[in-house]
């Protein structure tokens, strides 16, 4: 598997256990978490980010 399709993978990955921190922060009224969550989705979304531009550029 290309590093670029890896990071598509992991960043995805990140993103929705992010979203699911996030979530369970909310119903658990549990700010920490909920930061957590919101902080690790966007660094997933980053990450996605990062394996689409690999793959266009051709790394």
């Amino acid at each position: 598997m290309k590093s670029s399709t890896k990071d598509q993978v992991a960043g995805a990955f990140h993103e929705l256990k992010g979203k699911v921190k996030e979530t369970a922060g909310k119903a658990s009224n549990n700010p920490p978490l909920k930061a957590e969550g919101q902080d690790e989705k966007v660094s997933g979304k980053i990450q996605k980010k990062i394996g689409q531009v690999e793959k266009v550029i051709g790394k």
